[in-house]
């Protein structure tokens, strides 16, 4: 029992590592030089939006099924000064998804999809 315990703090403890909230002043540390060492995708999104609690759990599932292969930063649009990171990348409604790698944004798309237009976007965008 205690082995199952122990695996358990692991896998929440690296599930923790691979998805994370993130704000304007940790953007460039946690997404920007993160994404040299793999891509991340930025979760733009407001707790008002209902097509954003709609992709949430839909890119936690994506996030598992990548085993650490790609991160997901969850940026909450309405706190603090996170709407200037909205501004900076031009978002225009949420959820918008943002693919960065290497610092650099490669891709992106708004609004709910299914897992498999997910999978599909992130493996066309990274070469996966």
């Amino acid at each position: 029992m205690g082995f199952l315990i122990n695996l358990m703090v692991v896998i929440v403890a690296q599930a923790e590592q691979l998805i994370f909230d993130v704000d304007l002043h940790d953007f460039e540390e946690k997404v920007l030089m993160a994404s040299h060492t793999a891509p991340v995708l930025v979760d733009l999104w407001a707790d008002w939006c209902s097509p954003c609690l709609v992709i949430a759990p839909i890119l936690k599932k994506l996030i598992a099924e990548y085993d650490g292969r790609i991160k997901l930063a969850k940026v909450e649009v309405d706190e603090g000064e996170n709407m200037k990171l909205a501004g900076r990348y031009q978002v225009r409604g949420f959820p918008t998804i943002l693919l960065i790698d290497k610092g650099e944004e490669v891709a992106r798309f708004s609004g709910a999809k299914p897992l498999s237009f997910i999978r599909n976007f992130v493996d066309e965008n990274t070469g996966g």
